[in-house]
């Protein structure tokens, strides 16, 4: 009776569909606790046949990078040639990293039946599954790891899952992936040695001192912004600009109390700085005593006012006796 129906649904619609309708078929007519297993062999089977187009194409692009990169070093834009190659770099370790994810689908398709009689995930297999399961949302190109994860997920519980994807000390996640899955910018000496090979590559006679030289600088890290000191030397340059003395100036006399604003404002600063411009501070010292002779009667004021505010109280409490 199976075979009717499988031979049906192959002549009514296309192989596509007849495969997904295979799928549900078995899926209602094995136990559930299979299900998983039966959906991760049809991902990890798509996931193996896209991860192989994806690195074929891949390839075509790096050779084509490569190529254009050569093209700029042997006409001396050596400057977008170091731009270029970070590319490169990215693409390779990407590269790299499906490779190894391959090997890892393989594997844990190849123990699939291992899979169907345990209940908690076998040792053999944790390091294969812990680096799908962490390259699955870092490869973009590739949905049928996200299903697969999904698939762990339900059989092996959240915890599992989750020490994968943060890394956590009993992850078990591949070295080599977490390295090549990186987002950081390549360093100075992998991006030399990636230019040096592709002069080799293209028989380019490449003078690479200039390069070497522009690596080994350390630029100055914008987001970081200015250290405490050079801030604190900024401010002084703003706040106590050089004071030029001429012979007109040293001619001026001191500033005094009815002097206008804009001269109280330089007799300030130049108190600021007196170890490089001395001058007579008797007014600066005459508003002060001024000002503390204000404060007092203002002081006083106020504790006249005081008395006079609790004189009635007083009084009035004097009659009520």
């Amino acid at each position: 009776m199976v075979f009717w129906v499988f031979f049906d649904c192959f002549l009514s619609r296309s192989n596509h569909v007849f495969f997904g309708e295979i799928v549900a078929i078995l899926k209602t007519s094995v136990s559930p606790h299979l299900v998983p297993c039966l959906d991760s062999k049809t991902c990890l089977n798509l996931a193996i046949s896209r991860i192989k187009l994806l690195r074929n194409k891949r390839e075509v692009q790096m050779k084509q990078m490569r190529k254009e990169i050569a093209q700029y070093l042997q006409s001396g834009q050596e400057a977008i040639a170091r731009i270029r190659v970070e590319h490169i770099i990215r693409e390779e370790n990407v590269s790299a990293a499906y490779e190894i994810v391959e090997l890892f689908c393989e594997f844990v398709l190849a123990r699939v039946p291992m899979l169907e009689t345990q209940r908690d995930c076998p040792s053999e297999l944790q390091e294969a599954i812990a680096s799908i399961i962490y390259a699955a949302p870092r490869c973009s190109d590739l949905p049928e790891l996200i299903q697969v994860r999904n698939l762990f997920t339900t059989k092996y519980g959240k915890d599992f899952v989750t020490a994968a994807a943060e890394l956590r000390p009993d992850s078990n996640v591949n070295r080599m992936i977490i390295e090549k899955l990186s987002i950081k910018a390549p360093a100075p000496e992998a991006k030399l040695q990636s230019l040096r090979r592709i002069a080799l590559e293209y028989s380019i006679n490449w003078d690479a001192s200039s390069t070497e030289i522009e690596f080994s600088k350390k630029h100055e890290d914008l987001l970081e912004g200015l250290t405490s000191s050079e801030i604190m030397n900024t401010e002084i340059k703003v706040h106590e600009p050089p004071i030029i003395l001429t012979a007109q100036s040293q001619a001026q006399p001191p500033v005094h109390a009815s002097s206008s604003p804009k001269k109280v404002n330089s007799a300030f600063v130049t108190v600021g700085s007196l170890g490089e411009v001395p001058r007579d501070t008797s007014d600066v010292l005459e508003r002060a005593r001024a000002a503390i002779a204000a404060a007092e009667r203002a002081s006083a004021v106020a504790r006249s006012a005081a008395e006079l505010v609790s004189a009635p109280t007083n009084w009035r409490a004097g009659n009520g006796k």
